[in-house]
């Protein structure tokens, strides 16, 4: 089956920024980059399975605690580690057009009229307050652990690499930022107002991350409540570290985006089959 030639069932948004210093050559300005991108999801029809968990794996680096012992250290340890988190949120129809709801957070950040400012880029050049990158970022954990009481799954993964390895490090996020985006078949950012009602449905947010050192802790998401409100918690409050400093780029999917569009859990299992049920 193709599945670009099955209608679109639910729409995805997604939103990447990212800082210039040592990631972004072809960028210009010193600060912040946002690029704003929408897709819309297609799901192929397939048989109804009970889902499976897989049970976790463990890789041996043997060298990886070598590497590190000739590593400077920074404010948040040593190296370089990509994230990835996800979580799946049981929402209501209300919730869906609410304007103090994550949606509306990151519609509004589509929109560029997201509510922090550019004063906080401004007060960023003159060494005060906190880059509009981990403002962003700070905000979107805030909204997510907000909503655990609806979670319905989650899952986190992560890599580390050396300071020297940032071109891998760049070439990893960008990896895994693609991963997500090919599950998208076309680009769609809903207008404002586009619908006063919205449907209930499931809704997946997936965060990309990359940090400069090796104590942001991504592991255990969706194994626990306890486990997933730890790895938000620990990007929250990491991602703020020396205003912003520490985080490199931030990269948010989301999905569906329409109020009317509804995700399934059966849709979920087909295109997200890494979330763990909690």
């Amino acid at each position: 089956t193709n599945p670009s030639s099955l209608p679109s069932q639910s729409v995805p948004v997604k939103l990447k920024l990212t800082k210039t210093k040592m990631m972004m050559k072809h960028v210009k300005t010193p600060f912040t980059v946002l690029s704003l991108v929408a897709s819309s999801m297609a799901f192929a029809p397939m048989p109804l399975k009970k889902q499976c968990f897989t049970s976790s794996s463990t890789r041996l680096h043997f060298f990886e605690g070598l590497d590190k012992a000739f590593e400077d250290a920074g404010p948040l340890g040593k190296g370089i580690t990509v994230g990835k988190i996800s979580v799946a949120i049981a929402v209501s129809g209300a919730e869906r057009t609410s304007k103090d709801s994550i949606f509306a957070l990151l519609e509004n950040q589509a929109r560029n009229n997201d509510g922090i400012g550019s004063s906080y880029d401004d007060d960023y050049k003159e060494g005060i307050g906190d880059s509009h990158l981990s403002k962003f970022c700070h905000a979107t954990c805030l909204a997510l652990l907000r909503n655990s009481d609806n979670w319905v799954a989650a899952c986190s993964d992560s890599e580390w690499f050396k300071e020297s390895d940032v071109a891998k490090a760049e070439s990893t996020y960008n990896l895994w930022a693609d991963r997500e985006a090919c599950k998208f078949e076309k680009e769609y950012v809903p207008p404002k107002g586009s619908a006063s009602e919205g449907n209930p449905t499931v809704a997946v947010v997936s965060l990309i991350v990359e940090i400069q050192g090796d104590e942001t802790k991504f592991d255990r998401a969706g194994f626990s409540l306890a486990d997933t409100k730890s790895v938000l918690t620990n990007i929250a409050s990491d991602c703020r570290v020396e205003g912003g400093e520490c985080l490199n780029a931030f990269e948010v999917f989301w999905t569906p985006s329409e109020p009317t569009e509804v995700l399934t859990e059966r849709d979920t299992i087909v295109d997200f089959p890494e979330l763990i049920t909690m």
